[in-house]
């Protein structure tokens, strides 16, 4: 029998690969991309064309203790940083992850920063 949390994880990279199919970044329309750990979520936005990361953001030195909020900030850090680099729109790659919770969060976050999808 095999482990919960192991199926869990290969169900999960099923259906990253089957949003992976369909969404690709281009230089004027980037992937966001979304990775989240029990403690920890990160975000980046990636040139698939030239095989590049643009930029990234992490919760890693947050000191707030709400998941929510975390992913919240982190939404509203990846949006500027993306302004600073005159990205204006990107793709939203959820990376197989439901859309609830922090990532749902992280989204809020990224259009209140002004990063339209």
């Amino acid at each position: 029998m095999k482990d919960k949390n192991k199926i869990k994880k290969e169900n999960r990279e099923r259906r990253h690969k089957r949003v992976r199919a369909k969404v690709f970044g281009t230089s004027k329309k980037p992937r966001l991309c979304v990775f989240k750990s029990n403690k920890y979520i990160y975000a980046q936005i990636i040139d698939d064309e030239k095989g590049k990361t643009l930029t990234s953001s992490s919760s890693l030195k947050m000191k707030e203790n709400a998941l929510l909020e975390k992913a919240g900030k982190i939404g509203e850090d990846i949006a500027k940083k993306a302004e600073d680099l005159k990205i204006k729109e990107v793709v939203f790659d959820r990376g197989g992850y439901i859309f609830t919770g922090r990532v749902k969060a992280l989204v809020e976050g990224v259009k209140k920063g002004g990063l339209k999808f």
